[in-house]
């Protein structure tokens, strides 16, 4: 039980799939997007995970929209203590060349993270591919690239190829990892079979726990019962209600999730806490002054 330890919140605010014909309130523009960060950030965000959208909408992989939102959000008051994590989703292309562009971005507009889903697997109406050599590239570019993975696991086969990346060394330790339950072809929202993942995965892991449309509360609970924090937002889940009759926004769902931590007395984790934990820098002015003492160079 993790009850008054530290808490984390991830906020997936977009994703590949949310419309504006699903939700109004879904951010899908860079300034939809940074104002909704902000707004979360605000009520104690710690880390955000980064869906960029091309002018039609579309989920794209084109690593400039991504650098101006990383740029903007590190501009936001307290920008450089969050933790930012980018997308390499591969559920609309997926190429390792097409994924891995947006772990090349540099300066202020680097990234501290990337996501790095550990398996293919089926939702409800489409496939996200995910060969094990395009998993291992993955991992390598960003070990090269000094970008931590943001590990994704639906099921237990996936926490056991964590263990085969860090035995591989393409990943090391602490490791993040999003256990994200109650998808169609995946882990569901129960404790037993997120107790089977946790005990499936490596040592030294920092956990959130994550649920899928309308298990997304529950899964939240668990989190605060068993694991290190939460991943929440509209990308995982649009309604606030079970019933589906009140459409949430990022601000409203992490509201509740603060207000759940509090009746556990589980404290948010500090922005420079995490990030010391995570292994992280405190920053990206130092890979900034790096970038640029590297481009003087003779």
């Amino acid at each position: 039980m993790q009850l008054g330890l530290p808490f984390i919140i991830n906020l997936a605010c977009t994703g590949v799939i949310p419309t504006r014909a699903m939700s109004p309130h879904v951010p899908l523009s860079h300034e939809e997007i940074v104002t909704d960060v902000a707004r979360c950030m605000a009520l104690g965000v710690q880390m955000v995970h980064l869906h960029a959208r091309d002018a039609n909408g579309v989920q794209t992989g084109d690593p400039v929209p991504y650098g101006r939102l990383v740029e903007a959000i590190r501009a936001l008051p307290g920008g450089r203590e969050l933790v930012v994590c980018v997308t390499t989703s591969g559920r609309l292309d997926n190429s390792f060349e097409a994924r891995a562009r947006v772990l090349d971005l540099s300066g202020d507009a680097k990234p501290d993270m990337a996501s790095l889903t550990l398996s293919s697997l089926n939702f409800a109406q489409s496939a996200s591919v995910n060969a094990p050599d395009t998993i291992r590239q993955l991992a390598k570019r960003m070990q090269e690239r000094g970008v931590k993975p943001e590990l994704e696991v639906f099921d237990i086969g996936m926490a056991n190829f964590a263990r085969v990346l860090l035995r591989e060394g393409l990943v090391e330790a602490p490791l993040y990892v999003n256990v994200l339950l109650g998808n169609i072809a995946g882990a569901q929202a129960d404790l037993l079979q997120l107790a089977a993942i946790l005990s499936a995965l490596p040592p030294d892991c920092i956990v959130s726990i994550a649920g899928l449309g309308r298990f997304q509360l529950g899964a939240n609970g668990l989190g605060m019962l068993v694991a290190d924090g939460v991943r929440v937002g509209l990308e995982d889940n649009l309604w606030f209600d079970q019933q589906r009759t009140v459409l949430a926004s990022n601000a409203a769902l992490v509201k509740r999730v603060v207000e759940q931590a509090a009746s556990f007395e589980r404290p948010l984790m500090s922005r420079n806490a995490l990030r010391e934990r995570l292994g992280l820098s405190a920053g990206a002015r130092a890979d900034a002054t790096a970038d640029m003492n590297s481009d003087r160079a003779p």
